[in-house]
């Protein structure tokens, strides 16, 4: 039986500036902007991600509101999450955490926008979080492996799977 930790819901977007902990990645991508949403909304989203591995777990359509389970690292990290921003029109949703099966973080969100661009279109991924009390310290110790490990592999992976052309 696993056991579940809830998280702090963040007020806004503005946890994607203001947050302890935010990284931001741009992409440029040499495809449609459709593509690049569509990855984002299929029923596997970000399969291209080696690390990751997720699910909606909300019927469609799509909409703040809904919900996914995510495994992180091979499954070792579990989430559950709650979409704050969808807006099919422009390309962007953004969700937090609601409860994680490791007792470490108090808040983490993401937040996706996808733009056209002449030569294809850009992405946006940025990601926000806020250790449990107490933890900062560890947090500042292991930043910047995890964030060489486990973030910068998110674009490693996303950039290698849209500019392969086999999508």
């Amino acid at each position: 039986m696993a056991f579940w930790f809830n998280l702090n819901k963040p007020q806004d977007d503005s946890i994607f500036e203001t947050a302890t902990y935010h990284y931001s990645y741009v992409m440029r991508l040499p495809v449609d902007a459709d593509q690049v949403w569509a990855g984002l909304t299929a029923d596997r989203p970000l399969a291209w991600c080696k690390m990751l591995n997720g699910q909606y777990t909300s019927e469609r359509p799509f909409a703040v509101g809904t919900t996914r389970a995510v495994g992180v690292v091979f499954n070792a990290v579990k989430l559950r999450e709650r979409f704050f921003i969808w807006d099919e029109v422009n390309r962007r949703h953004a969700f937090y955490v609601e409860q994680m099966n490791t007792p470490f973080l108090a808040m983490f969100a993401e937040d996706y926008r996808v733009t056209p661009t002449e030569e294809g279109c850009e992405f946006i991924w940025r990601f926000a979080f806020e250790p449990r009390k107490g933890l900062k310290m560890l947090f500042d110790l292991v930043e910047l492996p995890n964030k060489l490990f486990l973030f910068d592999s998110f674009k490693r992976d996303t950039e290698k799977h849209f500019k392969s052309g086999r999508y």
